[in-house]
């Protein structure tokens, strides 16, 4: 995306009297192997151009977005993010309602979503409010899906801990047991012949514990 041809597209729409401002795509593949023509096609099909249009492609567990950085800064009130489906905006539900906040409140602008066409916060001719207030209810709607997903996860979790330890499952990292030769070693510790760490490195285990041995 060459943002010298930001000014030049706004420029332009104001010319053709548009209401709604500059109108962006975003696109997203996981990594940098995925192909985004879908995405693409997609976008081209809504009439979205090519100096409009932000691609990030992500590689390893990072999130890095340097080109939807670029489009958020870009934003004016009045614009369009148009996106292929919700998850283009975040790895979690908890991050893509944070990113529909920042569009729609912060930056005043409209978010398109093709995948979910309840999620169109455009203004409509004679339909504006109605408009509004659907896809607002549709966020909210996903807000609370991902604080009731939290809660279940949570809750989830914590009835398995309880269900194994009822069985007698004994949790967290299996005790590290005491090597042939410990005893040996407390000794010669104990009479001030091996530090701890000279003891542990004996033992081929860490200094912190053998100091938990010793001092259980």
């Amino acid at each position: 995306m060459d943002l010298s041809n930001i000014h030049g597209s706004r420029q332009e729409s104001k010319t053709v009297g548009a209401a709604t401002g500059v109108t962006y795509g975003y696109i997203r593949v996981s990594t940098a192997l995925q192909n985004d023509d879908r995405q693409r096609i997609a976008m081209e099909n809504f009439g979205i151009t090519e100096d409009c249009l932000f691609a990030d492609k992500q590689s390893g567990k990072d999130f890095d977005r340097p080109a939807y950085a670029s489009m958020i800064a870009a934003l004016e009130p009045g614009d369009t993010v148009v996106v292929q489906s919700l998850d283009r905006l975040g790895r979690d539900y908890d991050e893509m309602i944070h990113q529909l906040d920042i569009i729609t409140r912060e930056k005043e602008a409209a978010i398109v979503i093709l995948d979910l066409p309840l999620i169109d916060t455009r203004a409509k001719q004679g339909d504006d409010l109605t408009g509004k207030f659907i896809s607002n209810l549709v966020i909210q709607i996903f807000s609370y899906v991902a604080h009731m997903e939290r809660n279940m996860n949570h809750r989830r979790t914590m009835e398995g801990l309880a269900a194994a330890r009822a069985r007698g499952v004994q949790l967290g990292r299996t005790p590290l047991k005491k090597p042939k030769g410990y005893e040996e070693a407390h000794r010669r510790w104990e009479a001030g012949e091996l530090s701890e760490r000279e003891a542990a490195r004996l033992l081929g285990v860490s200094r912190p514990t053998f100091h938990k041995w010793v001092h259980e």
